[in-house]
């Protein structure tokens, strides 16, 4: 079976405008995306731990950072930029309580549901977007008008 290619014309950032979405983590992934969010004119906020060196970061950048149970409360669509093998102790501990229904979990790799780290609810939508490039390129190339293959899946 081909695989579908999706083009700019075949989304719509209406879906998004009215949602708050989060992105756990700032490094390579999560800044590029975050960024790339902002400036496409979606609200986005930063969830981040306690102490971390990215906070003064994704702060100048003009993101509201919040702890992630918070920013797991406050979101509509949850995007986990963060290394795959914490996303199951950040989802258990800081996401899951605050699911409900229309909630999206976004990831950027399919780790953790293909190994089933963690098991979302039936009410709950869940998508990946796997960029084929790392955060730099990502961001540099929506900053040109452009973008990068990706793998994406709904589940």
């Amino acid at each position: 079976m081909p695989a579908k290619v999706y083009l700019e014309e075949d989304a719509d950032l209406l879906d998004l405008q009215d949602k708050v979405c989060a992105v756990i983590g700032f490094g390579s992934q999560g800044h590029a995306h975050a960024l790339n969010l902002k400036d496409s004119g979606i609200e986005v906020i930063v969830g981040l731990y306690q102490g971390s060196k990215s906070i003064p970061i994704a702060q100048e950048y003009g993101f509201p950072v919040f702890d992630v149970a918070e920013v797991a409360q406050k979101a509509d669509v949850i995007f986990f930029a963060t290394p795959d093998l914490r996303i199951a102790e950040i989802y258990l501990k800081h996401v899951l309580p605050h699911l409900r229904k229309g909630k999206t979990l976004l990831f950027s790799h399919g780790f953790a549901i293909h190994f089933q780290t963690l098991i979302p609810p039936k009410n709950v939508d869940v998508v990946m977007v796997a960029p084929k490039g790392p955060g730099h390129i990502v961001r540099r190339q929506y900053q040109e008008g452009k973008g990068v293959p990706a793998l994406v899946g709904a589940f």
